[in-house]
């Protein structure tokens, strides 16, 4: 295995992901690479053809666009073209999406997943928590050891440090490490209160502490039972467990902190809609067609918790 992307040696990546491994395990196999993701990606694909197994960092989401091509055109597209002959299996992480503090701007924060929906064959996974990141990212390096799969690890970067999930001190969002060979079937999703019927909430990555805390304030001021379902898995969706979910929901909230266009949350109504439930009430909460702002300007753009507590309530108005 190696590793290998922009600052990701020494430094440990920007935001010390990877620190330590290059002390551990030296040039080897954890190294720096020039300011190129285009040059990132083609190496993969050359370590891949020579047996090894490459786990690229591309430092932000907004940066893949630079470089779209050697996965879209090239790498995901090798097995479909060589009938399985040749594989470029790899996994690429990311660090992405938004609601990161103090260093904005629609290269740092950039919510945009419909690129990467598009590529035929690509595994996407985003964790919400720790422990899922390390269950998903065993997964996706056995994926491609074993099926040449090519896959995308999207970290969220406003989690990274989060340790609390209601109050402040609070610890909830603290998880103990997985035992070794512990992994995360594909497609599994996360579900939080089981039983509650009231409302499911479907969502991922920031969104899904996001909507736990909004669940606990609809619960307290409707009286409902919420369910939290976290997807974990975004490319390919596991529509049947989507479907599964929203079987017996009273209401459906989708909470996307995707673009309004061309988003995860449209692939999950299409779900729950050619399931036959499209009666059932729903709306979602995503975010606006637009790049990302500075600083604060950013929270203007994309969903908030008290706008998960607003579309509740225009489910079923309070009177």
């Amino acid at each position: 295995a190696l590793m290998f992307g922009e600052d990701i040696a020494q430094k440990g990546g920007v935001y010390t992901v990877t620190k330590g491994l290059h002390k551990s395990f030296k040039n080897k196999s954890v190294f720096k690479t020039l300011l190129d993701e285009t040059i990132i990606l083609g190496l993969a694909q050359g370590y891949a053809n020579m047996g090894m197994l490459p786990i690229p960092e591309i430092q932000y989401l907004a940066y893949f666009h630079n470089a779209c091509d050697q996965i879209r055109g090239e790498a995901a597209s090798l097995q479909f073209f060589s009938n399985d002959q040749f594989r470029n299996p790899m996994v690429v992480r990311m660090a992405g999406l938004g609601y990161q503090k103090g260093f904005g701007g629609h290269f740092h924060n950039d919510n945009s997943l419909t690129a990467l929906r598009d590529i035929p064959g690509l595994v996407v996974g985003c964790p919400s928590r720790g422990d899922d990141a390390v269950t998903m990212l065993r997964t996706l390096a056995a994926l491609a050891k074993v099926d040449g799969r090519v896959s995308v690890f999207l970290e969220p970067i406003a989690l990274y440090m989060t340790k609390d999930l209601h109050e402040a001190g609070d610890g909830q969002w603290l998880f103990p490490y997985p035992a070794p060979g512990q992994s995360m079937a594909l497609g599994e999703g996360r579900v939080y209160a089981a039983e509650a019927s009231d409302l499911v909430i479907f969502s991922y990555g920031n969104g899904l502490p996001m909507s736990l805390r909004a669940a606990r304030e609809i619960e307290s001021r409707r009286g409902w039972k919420v369910r939290v379902v976290d997807l974990r898995w975004l490319v390919p969706l596991n529509e049947a467990f989507i479907a599964d979910q929203a079987r017996d929901a009273r209401r459906i909230l989708v909470v996307d902190e995707g673009r309004h266009s061309a988003g995860v949350g449209e692939g999950v109504i299409t779900a729950i809609v050619e399931a036959g439930l499209g009666a059932t009430p729903l709306q979602r909460v995503v975010g606006a067609d637009t790049y990302t702002p500075l600083a604060g300007a950013a929270l203007a753009v994309l969903p908030a918790e008290a706008d998960i507590v607003a579309a509740a309530d225009n489910l079923e108005p309070i009177h």
